[in-house]
């Protein structure tokens, strides 16, 4: 099982968790969970004007050994207008654009996206049961 919570984050509102969403899904091959503006297909939706966050934006995919990752897909423009890091206790890693990452089976973190023009950030924490 995989469990997100996401908060969306406004430089005002710096640590606040109101509107938190959440979403999860069993650790079944092929199970997805994705992030982004576009409500349609993203369990988890970020605010429409908020364009620093791509209509599908993260994609959470479960893969045949019921371990978890997390890619950030690539969007229409070539160069993205946010960054995206991975945070796992004292450990942070960026995640590349276009690139995945392997989530720690068993453990919890934080994928947070930040905003390259403002004081914004879309924070989706994790918990990956064993």
């Amino acid at each position: 099982m995989l469990e997100l919570t996401m908060a969306t984050v406004s430089g005002t509102e710096e640590g606040a968790t109101a509107g938190m969403l959440m979403a999860d899904a069993p650790s079944e091959p092929g199970a997805v969970l994705r992030v982004g503006r576009d409500k349609s297909v993203c369990r988890l939706a970020t605010p429409e004007e908020w364009l620093f966050v791509s209509r599908v934006h993260l994609e959470f995919l479960c893969g045949p050994e019921g371990v978890w990752q997390v890619s950030w897909l690539r969007g229409s423009q070539p160069d993205p207008s946010s960054e995206v890091r991975l945070v796992v206790g004292e450990y942070a890693q960026t995640v590349a654009y276009g690139g995945t990452v392997q989530l720690p089976r068993g453990g919890n973190g934080e994928i947070v996206v930040t905003d390259r023009t403002g004081p914004r950030s879309v924070n989706v924490g994790f918990y990956h049961e064993a």
